[in-house]
């Protein structure tokens, strides 16, 4: 095993640039606390719009010769990181608990979820294939090449921060490019600091990576809306999402972007009821709601709706709750106060329209009870919003063209899922939900690193994942050679 410190009390202090460790020096802290104690566990240092600047020009010095490499040294790095973070697998699950407030099976999910990325990751360097075409023109050789945009700019949220770092940072790394990462201020360590010292343990070269940590409102602006990067990876909500587009799109640079959902779980009259529970409690409750695939109404047949109230609440009431290092735990805390207040906003709002607390509702410190509503309409705020929270919404409907009518009743169209024994009526609803992604006799949450994970709507442009996030993270150029004569005109 190699002796890499990734312990929770391994000094996550500096930010990552050019290679090197870059102390806090005069520059101010970002209080990293756990969300379930409420305890500080590191002062990571905050980056500024110059340490953006800097590491932007870092990496635009690093890219042009490690895009040059040989595709099996690309590979070679890569596969490393994936070694390292197998040999610290349980540090890092640790740090995902402590961090992030991820139970074990989310923080295990999430890490081979980030694992077959990684895997899929090290494939591209030989799949970046030429083209050759024929041409118009007499003795003329057209080659088609596909090469890497450059520098790629990457800012990745808190709720699976190790893994939607990676997803972008693995690929763009494997496909030629040079990165500047800036994670969430909630979660540096995981969603930034991690990945460098992984990288920096499996030899990439100084510059390929750069991990500036910092607060959004200090320097998001930088990282979106600088002159360097050729993409600008963003994951996040809808509102911040739009924002840096409209900054990377000042340059010209492409934005890559997975933002909000507001999913549905629809159960038909024909569901598999037992199925259908299991898969909306797994969809609405892992990692607290807190992910974009998550759950966020649950439309269901009115001729199983009491039926399938009954059981999600009675599940719901059951599931334990506590420290997330637990192995039993399952409901772990919510990222922050704000989060959280926002969420049981969302259920008091919905209540005072009609809705009923089946279970839960209620809150101690960071964690929120599961929470379960009927008499759930549309409207109400917990199911029109994003909540991401651990709540559910539970929505009548009568026909199919209802529960369509009311899937796609919002500005998102993340991911979804629909459960019919009848596999020709839960295709054609599945076929009517206007969404990205959609599972049937499944839940929401699902991500695969060979299919391609994306949305439609105000839920994002791109997709991640396949050859997929080459098409994002490369470009083609266009190659010619005259190889006779070419008669011109004049």
């Amino acid at each position: 095993m190699a002796d890499l410190p990734l312990s929770p009390d391994s000094g996550w202090t500096a930010l990552y640039r050019d290679g090197e460790w870059i102390d806090r020096d005069d520059r101010d802290t970002i209080d990293v606390t756990n969300p379930y104690t409420r305890d500080t566990i590191a002062r990571v240092s905050a980056g500024t719009p110059d340490d953006v600047d800097e590491a932007y020009r870092a990496a635009e010095r690093a890219q042009g010769s490690w895009a040059e490499q040989p595709p099996q040294r690309r590979a070679g790095v890569v596969t490393r990181a994936l070694r390292l973070l197998e040999d610290h697998w349980d540090d890092v699950v640790e740090l995902l608990a402590i961090e992030s407030g991820s139970a074990s099976v989310k923080a295990v999910a999430e890490l081979q979820t980030a694992k077959g990325m990684m895997q899929q990751a090290a494939s591209y360097p030989f799949t970046m294939t030429g083209q050759h075409r024929d041409s118009i023109v007499p003795g003329k050789e057209n080659v088609v090449e596909r090469v890497p945009v450059g520098v790629v700019g990457v800012i990745s949220p808190w709720n699976f921060p190790f893994h939607l770092s990676m997803r972008a940072v693995a690929p763009a790394i494997a496909a030629g490019n040079a990165v500047v990462l800036k994670p969430a201020s909630n979660t540096p360590i995981t969603g930034g600091l991690l990945l460098a010292r992984l990288f920096d343990e499996a030899g990439l070269p100084d510059g390929v990576l750069n991990v500036v940590p910092g607060r959004g409102s200090e320097i998001g602006d930088a990282v979106a809306e600088h002159e360097t990067p050729r993409v600008l990876a963003f994951t996040g909500s809808t509102e911040i999402g739009q924002r840096v587009a409209r900054k990377a799109a000042g340059n010209t640079a492409l934005p890559a972007l997975e933002l909000g959902g507001n999913n549905v779980h629809v159960v038909t009259e024909n569901a598999d009821l037992d199925r259908a529970v299991d898969g909306g409690v797994f969809g609405s409750f892992l990692h607290q709601g807190q992910a974009c695939i998550s759950i966020n109404r649950h439309l269901v047949h009115e001729s199983l709706y009491d039926e399938y109230v009954d059981a999600l609440a009675d599940r719901a009431a059951n599931l334990p709750a506590g420290d997330p290092r637990d192995e039993e735990t399952v409901i772990g805390p919510i990222i922050d106060e704000s989060q959280r207040d926002q969420m049981l906003e969302f259920v008091t709002e919905s209540v005072d329209a009609g809705a009923t607390v089946e279970t839960g509702g209620e809150s101690d410190g960071l964690l929120v009870e599961p929470t379960v509503l009927s008499d759930a309409s549309n409207d109400m705020a917990a199911a029109c919003n994003e909540h991401f929270g651990p709540i559910a919404p539970i929505i009548p409907y009568a026909d199919d063209a209802e529960a369509i009518d009311l899937a796609n009743d919002t500005i998102h169209g993340l991911s979804g899922s629909v459960h019919s024994d009848d596999e020709a009526q839960a295709r054609r609803i599945a076929d009517g939900i206007e969404t990205g992604m959609i599972h049937i006799n499944d839940q929401p949450i699902n991500d695969e690193p060979h299919v391609p994970f994306g949305g439609m709507k105000h839920s994002g442009l791109g997709r991640y994942n396949a050859d997929s996030i080459l098409d994002e993270l490369t470009t083609t150029k266009w190659i010619s050679i005259q190889r006779e004569p070419r008669q011109y005109p004049f």
